[in-house]
């Protein structure tokens, strides 16, 4: 069986045209751009041409709204830390209870520096309550940060909505785009969004490049301090070819967005029907309604999560049980505790994550192996009792979270 690759949402190949992008950029076209000698100004030429590339994929007014970062955490940390530094007389933040650890780490953070988090629930889906969220608005939030789309479920979050309710009470607003960007289209020039991340690598860019988008005119406070790169705005030396990459990238993704939306879609709704119609007591997680098209979570009752991936992986494939930068925990995912996904499910949740690179074959491949492994584990389970759960499994478990 060949090596299968469903873990889109950890990680990225990157595309052979955006390596092709970037190789000239270290070692023919390797000046510093802000110098002023000529080979300089062809690394500044390539530069701006990216930055008008990531404009065109997010629908910005202007080139000069992209700010390039190292990647989706700095972007992130930036724009809470230069909202409150802006606000110093705001002390409040909202967020939601299934952001990735990067909004959530700062969040708890600044939380013991004083700052009062509102985390706001989820359903059983994965959906925000809007009406909730409205009551939450008030002078004393510096800022609004909510995920565009749900790295696990890939639930989408009605972030364009929520930003205009958030600028109508005066409250800047900013989303983890982090999953969604390149998958969706967007129009950033037509809503009220301050402030936008992206992660290169999330989209067939190398690792260690990112965007922050920042609305013009709106109040802004750099992280890094220092040299006079990205207008003041993110001081250090500009990393040049995985600009250059991540600029290639994005003009790819615009050619591949009806792909991504229909076949790539198409191959997620297969296994997914798939693995329903062969495995009993199985069930997808998040919105089924609205959601990325690359991204399926599904909960597997009654076996551990981890135990499934080693066997998967053992037979080629790779998928993941969650974030990539919550792996090593024994407890279920912030995201299924959030959405009160039972104990017995919680667990057992494997999220599978396409891309352009995959095929229907593949599909095939992990549906020949899929319940051979889940039988095989359920045979190990004290809480499977032959062709079914024993009597009720749930108080067999002893769960840590309420």
């Amino acid at each position: 069986m060949p090596d299968i690759y469903l873990d889109n949402n950890a990680t990225t190949k990157v595309d052979r045209a955006v390596v092709d992008a970037m190789l000239p950029f270290f070692t023919e076209q390797f000046g510093n751009p802000s110098s002023i000698h000529r080979f300089a100004d062809g690394v500044a030429r390539a530069i701006k041409k990216a930055r008008g590339q990531v404009q065109e994929l997010l629908g910005a007014e202007h080139d000069s709204e992209i700010i390039f970062t190292s990647c989706g955490t700095e972007s992130d940390s930036t724009a809470i830390l230069s909202a409150i530094k802006a606000q110093p007389n705001r002390k409040e933040i909202i967020t939601t209870a299934v952001e990735h650890p990067a909004i959530l780490n700062l969040c708890e953070h600044l939380e013991k520096e004083g700052y009062t988090i509102h985390r706001m629930p989820v359903d059983r889906c994965g959906r925000l309550n809007l009406e909730a969220y409205k009551n939450l608005l008030s002078d004393q939030v510096a800022i609004v940060s909510v995920m565009w789309a749900n790295n696990e479920t890939g639930t989408i979050f009605p972030v364009v909505e929520m930003a205009e309710m958030a600028h109508a009470a005066g409250v800047m607003f900013h989303t983890d785009a982090v999953q969604a960007v390149g998958k969706i289209p967007m129009m950033l020039q037509d809503t009220q969004i301050d402030m936008l991340s992206l992660s290169g690598h999330k989209l067939h860019a190398p690792k260690g490049i990112g965007v922050l988008y920042l609305r013009r005119g709106t109040r802004f406070r750099p992280l890094l301090r220092g040299g006079h790169q990205e207008r003041g705005r993110r001081a250090g030396t500009e990393n040049t070819a995985s600009i250059v990459g991540l600029g290639k990238a994005c003009e790819l993704a615009i050619e591949h967005m009806e792909f991504e939306n229909i076949q790539v879609k198409a191959m997620r709704d297969r296994l997914e029907r798939g693995i329903v119609e062969q495995i009993p007591h199985c069930f997808i997680t998040g919105d089924l309604n609205n959601r990325l098209p690359n991204t399926t979570d599904i909960a597997f009752e009654y076996i551990e999560g981890e135990a499934i991936l080693m066997l998967l992986n053992k037979a080629g494939v790779a998928a993941s049980s969650g974030s990539a930068c919550t792996s090593g925990s024994l407890e279920p995912s912030h995201v299924m505790r959030a959405m009160s996904i039972p104990y017995t499910a919680a667990h057992g949740t494997i999220r599978f994550s396409f891309s352009r690179y995959n095929t229907m074959s593949e599909v095939d491949e992990v549906l020949k192996v899929m319940p051979d492994i889940v039988a095989a584990l359920r045979k190990l389970s004290p809480y499977w009792d032959g062709n079914g759960p024993v009597a009720n499994p749930e108080e067999a478990f002893k769960p840590t979270y309420a």
